[in-house]
C-alpha cells in the first residue's frame, strides 16, 4: 500500500513554489537641472513616466526582477527634475514554466516591487524640495496582456505571405 502512495506522488506534477527572497534598491538617480530657478516658477508641471522591467535568471529557480521607473517633470519646456529608480527583487520560483513563468515574472514580481519604487521616488523628490509626487498604481496584468497581443500580431504579420501587386 505504501508503494502505491509513493507511485501516485511521483506521477504528480512538481509543486509550484513562489517566494520573495529579498527586495533591494539597485540604483537611484535624481537631477534638478534648473537648480534654484525651478523654485521661482509657477508649479504647473507636465509629468512623463517611463516603466520597464528586466528579468535575469541567477540560477535554477532563482530570478532577479528589476523594475525601472523614470520620471521626468517639466515646467514649460525645461526639465525641473528627473528621477530614476531601479527597484529589484530576488524571487525563488519552482514548478512554474513557460508562459505561466513569464506572466509571474512580468506581473506578480513588478506588482510587489512597485510600491517600494514609488516610495523611493517620492522620498527623492521631497528631499529635492519639490512637491510630493504620488504615482498612480500600474496594472501590470494589462501591460503584459498588451505585450503578448503585440508580439502575437507581429508574429502573424511576419508569417503572412507577401503579396505582390
Amino acid at each position: 500500500m505504501a508503494e502505491e502512495e509513493n507511485t501516485a506522488a511521483t506521477n504528480e506534477a512538481p509543486q509550484q513554489q513562489f517566494a520573495l527572497q529579498r527586495i533591494y534598491l539597485k540604483d537611484l538617480s535624481f537631477e534638478a537641472p534648473m537648480g534654484a530657478a525651478g523654485f521661482k516658477k509657477q508649479w504647473k508641471p507636465s509629468v512623463n513616466q517611463e516603466l520597464n522591467t528586466k528579468t535575469s535568471k541567477i540560477e535554477d529557480g532563482l530570478f532577479e526582477v528589476t523594475l525601472t521607473l523614470t520620471i521626468t517633470v517639466k515646467l514649460e519646456e525645461e526639465t525641473a527634475f528627473l528621477v530614476e529608480v531601479q527597484q529589484a527583487g530576488l524571487f525563488a520560483i519552482n514548478g512554474i514554466e513557460g508562459q505561466q513563468l513569464s506572466q509571474v515574472l512580468n506581473t506578480v514580481c513588478p506588482n510587489i516591487l512597485f510600491p517600494y519604487a514609488r516610495e523611493a521616488i517620492d522620498n527623492a523628490v521631497t528631499k529635492g524640495s519639490f512637491p510630493a509626487l504620488m504615482l498612480p498604481p500600474v496594472n501590470f496584468d494589462a501591460l503584459f496582456a498588451q505585450a503578448v497581443a503585440q508580439a502575437k500580431q507581429k508574429q502573424e504579420e511576419a508569417d503572412a505571405p507577401e503579396t505582390v501587386n
